[in-house]
């Protein structure tokens, strides 16, 4: 019946019918939920069932186990702060909707999930709002169709923010992500900087005491707490078994302050193998990535330093906390604004990660550092492909004598 009213409705749409400016949105809606009709009649055929929707759609569900984390250790970190502050709920409109839904605040797992539910739903439908109509209105003006690449810069977006991040601050980082990082440029496939990160630097930019305080990311009001990165930077010590009392495994797991989608290195782990074995994501971008972090971070505690207890921090260390591990894997790997051939993904994950270690350890004014290190691999990318077609050019001439 679908199908039948779809196929009926669309002569309205094609050129020619009354709302022919507006078949974008009529092809992304029925694309969505069907397989496009339209095929090849003459040779030659390649057969290849990636297409840019399956690649989009494989992407999102290797993030699932990220989802996951933003719901639970959003709400996990909640709950164990209002049991330490002595406080009974949540305050605002979350506490009463939390109180409508019938959910406590002792830390299981219902009463964590729904607590970081009421913080991630609200980013995630504000960032497919805002970025989407976005994505419509620039497609409208081509005439094109809606692509399938916001489907992933929507999912990504709300996992690398904190919880607490005002809502039209997510809106202006979405738009301006979309606009300025990739539709200026001409849409997907032709951007060269990762969208998601973008949206995400233009707030860190924007409002810093915002998105670098400790508030910021525990959802509760009035309580502080950094980030074991933060903290670092900050001067307080690590006793190289445990950071800010979290210990190497806990990291691992995710179950410590930081955004919402991003602290579980064994999340993004899994969402690694999938992208990974389905040929979307590159293994040597995250090998060369966490080569590079790993050896220049090895280099900076061998060298160590009496005032920046950042030098302090064991290279295995920097493989789980903040951003990194989701950087490697869903970042990092973006075929669009990433390098395209194969030494060049070496190259590129190897410059990615030295300079993540660089802006972590030398500046603690950015004590993230894989954002940045991210963007500027991005503006490097062509350059790297370019010298080494150049190079693979070089040697085929000397080889033929050309």
């Amino acid at each position: 019946m679908l199908r039948r009213l779809l196929d009926g409705i669309r002569p309205t749409f094609e050129s020619g019918g009354r709302l022919s400016r507006l078949y974008p949105l009529y092809e992304a809606f029925d694309t969505f939920l069907y397989t496009p009709g339209e095929r090849t009649q003459n040779g030659p055929h390649i057969r290849d069932p990636l297409d840019l929707k399956r690649m989009m759609s494989l992407v999102v569900v290797a993030l699932i186990p990220c989802f996951f984390m933003a719901f639970w250790n959003t709400g996990y970190q909640a709950n164990l702060a209002l049991q330490a502050a002595g406080e009974g709920a949540a305050a605002g409109w979350r506490g009463e909707l939390l109180a409508a839904m019938g959910a406590g605040y002792s830390p299981n797992w219902w009463n964590n999930l729904l607590h970081g539910a009421v913080y991630f739903v609200p980013v995630y439908a504000v960032t497919v709002v805002v970025g989407g109509a976005w994505e419509v209105l620039f497609a409208l003006v081509r005439r094109h169709d809606v692509n399938e690449g916001f489907l992933v810069t929507s999912a990504l977006y709300p996992l690398i923010l904190p919880p607490t991040i005002p809502l039209w601050q997510v809106a202006l980082g979405i738009s301006f992500g979309v606009v300025i990082g990739k539709e200026v440029f001409g849409g997907t496939g032709k951007n060269f900087l990762n969208p998601a990160l973008t949206a995400r630097a233009y707030v860190f930019f924007a409002y810093p005491a915002q998105l670098t305080g400790d508030r910021i990311w525990i959802a509760v009001d009035g309580v502080s707490q950094a980030t074991p990165l933060g903290a670092m930077a900050a001067a307080e010590p690590a006793s190289g078994v445990t950071v800010m009392g979290y210990s190497w495994w806990q990291a691992f797991l995710g179950t410590i302050p930081g955004s919402m989608g991003e602290t579980s290195t064994l999340a993004c782990l899994l969402g690694a193998v999938l992208l990974i074995a389905t040929g979307i994501g590159s293994w040597r971008i995250m090998s060369g990535m966490t080569l590079g972090a790993l050896g220049m971070a090895t280099l900076l505690f061998l060298v160590g330093s009496p005032s920046n207890p950042m030098f302090q921090l064991s290279p295995w260390w920097h493989l789980v906390l903040g951003g990194f591990a989701f950087g490697v894997v869903f970042m990092a790997t973006d075929p669009v604004s990433a390098t395209m051939t194969e030494t060049g993904k070496w190259v590129f994950g190897v410059l990615i990660g030295v300079l993540t270690i660089l802006i972590r350890v030398i500046n603690p004014g950015f004590p993230e550092g894989v954002m940045l290190a991210i963007l500027f691999g991005n503006v490097f990318a062509p350059t790297i492909d370019y010298f080494v077609v150049q190079a693979h050019v070089k040697r085929r001439q000397a080889r033929y004598a050309a």
